[in-house]
């Protein structure tokens, strides 16, 4: 086999990680890649460094044989564009002085811009997860920005990709792998039902999962839009295990909403492991909600979800997903009688749960590692 066709190995990437929704899709693939002969190590920021949101942090660091370093980048109700501002700094000075072959970053959070940034200001090689996404509000318009500054993108639909084509992106620089976390939920994970449960002290038998976040441009009506909601789960007389919100303008409101709840019948837990999180879905009634597991995670095993608000605009492909108001609690109340426990046909429209290696498959070619970091406008 020639130098030029030999696969790729030994190289250092690097997982920039923010929160633990974005590790539940960094996680396999740094996995993959590590079985392939790659270096991983994590930069681990964000939500994972705070107490309130399960200091997960702790979790990135069970991965083995890797290397981690940590960066507390912001204080409970920092302004985004100072957590920005600060991430930055922070990591412009890490890779001065660590130095990854690849910068592999997830998807909208602020975290993730400052990665991009900082790697197309030094020209190091950087990989997007999931870009080409729409969503509505800041998140959006930050994800497109990742796809302009990244050199190379990893996209999970179709439809994704024809977005990140649209923004001017060369085509053989956007591989479409499908959803990385699906990777999880496509195979036993390891741990019993009951041994979730124990975990967390859920007592319930049968339960919905509610994960609601905040919406950066509604922060006026979030706490209200909590109160409606919640208060029709309430209603319901059913029984919820609530995973915390991430922590965007407006988590102050919600959380104000969720700590009045009743404990006999609603769990709250600040994060979960993944592969337990992957079980409890698979045991759910229903999943309730503006997390982008109701419309990516639920469909791919046949859960039936209701998507809330507007967070999760224009994301939803799948019968088995439903779109309601907060404020529509008549609607609402009507689904979980109708929907619970009624498990829906498995829906891959994004991804079979093969996108760890597609991954490794592609970062082993020695193709991949010869493009040039200087980026042109390819109009389609």
């Amino acid at each position: 086999m020639s130098e030029m066709t030999a696969p790729v190995t030994g190289k250092k990437l690097l997982f920039v990680t923010g929160t633990r929704a974005d590790f539940g899709k960094l996680e396999p693939l740094a996995r993959a890649a590590q079985q392939a002969g790659f270096e991983i190590s994590f930069f681990i920021t964000g939500m994972h460094m705070m107490k309130r949101y399960g200091e997960t942090r702790l979790e990135v660091r069970r991965f083995s044989g890797a290397e981690f370093f940590e960066f507390v980048n912001q204080r409970e109700g920092d302004a985004l564009e100072f957590i920005l501002s600060k991430t930055i700094l922070g990591f412009s000075d890490f890779v001065h002085e660590h130095r990854p072959d690849l910068v592999v970053i997830h998807g909208d959070r602020v975290e993730a811009l400052a990665a991009s940034i900082v790697c197309a200001m030094r020209y190091i090689p950087s990989a997007h997860i999931e870009g080409g996404e729409v969503s509505g509000t800041i998140d959006e318009s930050i994800r497109h920005c990742n796809t302009k500054l990244c050199a190379t993108h990893f996209v999970s639909s179709e439809a994704a990709r024809q977005r990140v084509l649209a923004l001017g992106e060369a085509p053989d620089r956007v591989y479409n792998i499908g959803s990385p976390e699906l990777d999880t939920h496509a195979k036993p994970s390891g741990v019993t039902i009951q041994e979730v449960k124990d975990r967390y002290a859920i007592p319930f038998d049968d339960y919905g999962i509610v994960i609601f976040h905040p919406v950066t441009s509604e922060q006026d009506t979030i706490g209200e839009q909590a109160k409606a909601l919640f208060g029709a789960l309430e209603s319901s007389g059913k029984c919820f295990v609530v995973i915390a919100p991430n922590n965007d303008p407006g988590t102050e409101d919600i959380f104000a909403v969720l700590e009045k709840l009743p404990p006999d019948r609603f769990r709250l837990i600040p994060s979960m492991r993944f592969n337990y999180f992957s079980e409890l879905m698979k045991n759910a009634a229903a999943m309730v909600g503006n997390s982008s597991a109701g419309v990516r995670e639920a469909p791919f095993l046949g859960l039936p979800s209701l998507d809330v608000g507007t967070r999760q605009n224009n994301r939803a492909q799948a019968d088995s997903v439903t779109c309601f108001s907060a404020f529509q609690t008549n609607e609402l109340l009507q689904w979980l009688k109708s929907h619970w426990m009624k498990r829906e046909n498995e829906c891959d429209g994004f991804g079979r749960g093969t996108a760890s290696s597609l991954f490794v498959e592609i970062v082993k070619s020695s193709a991949f590692w010869q493009s040039t970091l200087q980026k042109v406008f390819v109009k389609q």
